[in-house]
């Protein structure tokens, strides 16, 4: 009989080696998988890696893919932190990327040192908006939350959608469903060759690590994820916590969308995200909620799409392949967290007769 049982708390580095176990594990099973249908797996995994860093415009392309994804994860882990499981940084980075768009089409002739900062302050406050939706029905109704802030995300993309071919449509597209493109004043600058939001989101992995290691508030957060009624117990005010945690779950997101908007778009539309609010949940889960661990992460794991990408363009590699490769390694990585906390025991009838006796 076989019987799964927690393991004492493992040791950081015997975490971090089983996770690196796991992902070479991942790559054996793909260069097996890659064989077969094929390819020479070797090739492929050098082609990845070219055409991620090798030039830079390959480099700044990882990079627009990085600076999302630092700070949606961001975002994400506040909420989980509090065992909020907050599904929506999709449809929060498109409700961000919509009030930093807003602010960018009707305060255009302000100078962009005010522009630029109303806008991130219009996407952090739109997206901590559309967090605090499920956050509310949450508190007063009990509905999950998980539901929620999964279903708001098609209704994000259908009202951007709506905008784009309703009433923000551009007249001068002669006719194309497409949103104004900002003014140059609206659009966020270059430092060394990649646009200025890698240093707001480095700023934000400090400011967050900071925030949840050494503040009251990250103290109240870890404390309310891990029992409501001991957090209710220590005096700490529930409704506060989870308002605060939630608005700036939310709002990260939403400074996502803005930066999304702002520098790689120039503009608002249905493909702004490409699904890295969805991706952006699984980087954070991989990096335990850690900001600077996080960086780290969300950098890989943007090797790992413009590798993908690039793979269907060097080598016609079809984008299911690319796919299966990334799901392989998705796999195995969060399969290792399994085994870091629990193993299996071998019990025999005759051991479990003698228990009983």
């Amino acid at each position: 009989m076989i019987r799964i049982i927690t393991k004492t708390e493992p040791s950081p580095m015997r975490e971090n080696l089983m996770r690196i176990a796991a992902v070479a594990i991942a790559l054996a099973a793909s260069a097996v998988i890659m064989a077969l249908i094929g390819y020479n797996p070797f090739d492929v995994y050098a082609k990845m890696v070219q055409g991620s860093l090798a030039t830079a415009y390959r480099f700044r392309e990882t990079m627009n893919k990085t600076i999302p994804l630092v700070v949606l994860s961001l975002g994400i882990a506040v909420a989980f932190k509090m065992k909020f499981w907050n599904i929506g940084a999709e449809g929060q980075l498109y409700l961000g990327a919509f009030g930093a768009t807003f602010v960018a089409l009707n305060f255009g002739y302000l100078p962009a040192v005010l522009l630029l900062p109303l806008m991130f302050f219009a996407g952090f406050l739109c997206g901590g908006f559309w967090a605090f939706i499920p956050a509310v029905l949450k508190a007063r109704l009990g509905a999950s939350e998980t539901l929620v802030t999964l279903m708001l995300n098609y209704v994000a993309l259908k009202w951007i959608a709506y905008l784009q071919y309703g009433p923000w449509k551009d007249p001068a597209a002669n006719g194309f469903p497409k949103i104004a493109t900002f003014e140059k004043n609206a659009i966020l600058p270059s430092v060394f060759g990649v646009h200025i939001g890698w240093i707001v989101a480095l700023v934000l992995v400090v400011v967050m690590y900071i925030l949840l290691r050494k503040t009251k508030l990250g103290y109240e957060i870890a404390v309310l994820g891990e029992s409501e009624a001991t957090a209710r117990y220590a005096g700490i005010s529930v409704s506060r916590v989870t308002f605060i945690a939630i608005m700036i779950s939310g709002g990260l997101c939403g400074a996502a969308g803005m930066m999304q908007a702002s520098a790689i778009e120039h503009s608002l539309s249905e493909q702004l995200s490409g699904g890295l609010g969805n991706t952006a949940i699984i980087t954070t889960w991989l990096a335990r909620l850690s900001p600077p661990a996080i960086v780290v992460v969300s950098f890989l794991f943007s090797l790992l799409l413009q590798g993908g990408s690039f793979l269907q363009t060097s080598m016609k590699i079809p984008a299911t392949v690319a796919d299966i490769l990334q799901g392989i390694i998705i796999f195995f990585v969060l399969g290792s967290e399994f085994f870091i906390r629990y193993r299996f025991v071998w019990t025999s009838r005759k051991n479990k007769g003698e228990a009983a006796e």
